[in-house]
Order: C-alpha cells, then structure tokens, then sequence
C-alpha cells in the first residue's frame, strides 16, 4: 500500500478533497475536516477511531500505532498493514467524519454507495 492506492481510495469518495497544508503532506477531507493524512515521512495513514478506547485497542492489538501529532482517537496504520485493512479503516474514517457534518450536504456530495 502506498499513496497512490490511498489516493485510488478515498478521490471516489463524494465530497473527498486532498491538499497539502503542511508541504510533503497529503490531507484528505470531506466537508473542510480531515479524515486521512498521510505525513512527510510516509510511513502509512492516520485515520480517525470511533473514539481513543478503540484506537487503544488496535494499537495493543499490534494492527496500528498511536498517530503522532493527532488526538488519541486517531491511529496510524502502517503501509506494511494488510491492503483490507487500510481500506476498511480509510472508509470508516471518512464515514466517522462525514457523519458529523452538518445536515445541509454540499453540492456534490451525494449519498455514498454501500
């Protein structure tokens, strides 16, 4: 996995944007909030849990490692982490974040096939 299949990943998803905020980085949001990032050092993908108790328990599990610079809810997966995996993880997170925005969805954004 790398950020060319994070990029195959999370662009179909409606309303998914990419930038680079900090140079050397790749954010993907939805709705102006970040549910992806991929650091300069390109180590694999931070994505957001439901909450810190479940990211705890995929770090002690061995399935991810704490994100650095972002809340305890956040994990990084690795690139070296099962492609299923980073998949799954990637849409739950665009799923967590889109789920909190307003309920007036921007133009663009239609419903996301299941």
């Amino acid at each position: 996995m790398n950020r060319h299949l994070l990029h195959q990943i999370c662009a179909p998803l409606p309303g998914a944007e990419v930038s680079d905020p900090w140079g050397g980085h790749d954010a993907w949001k939805v709705g102006g909030k970040m549910f992806a990032s991929v650091g300069a050092r390109d180590l694999g993908v931070a994505v957001k849990t439901a909450d810190a108790d479940f990211a705890r328990m995929m770090i002690e599990a061995g399935d991810a490692e704490r994100a650095p610079y972002f809340h305890a809810s956040w994990i990084l997966l690795r690139w070296s982490a099962p492609e299923t995996l980073i998949r799954d993880r990637v849409v739950i997170s665009y799923d967590l974040i889109r789920s909190k925005l307003t309920k007036k969805v921007p133009a663009g954004m239609a419903e996301r096939a299941p």
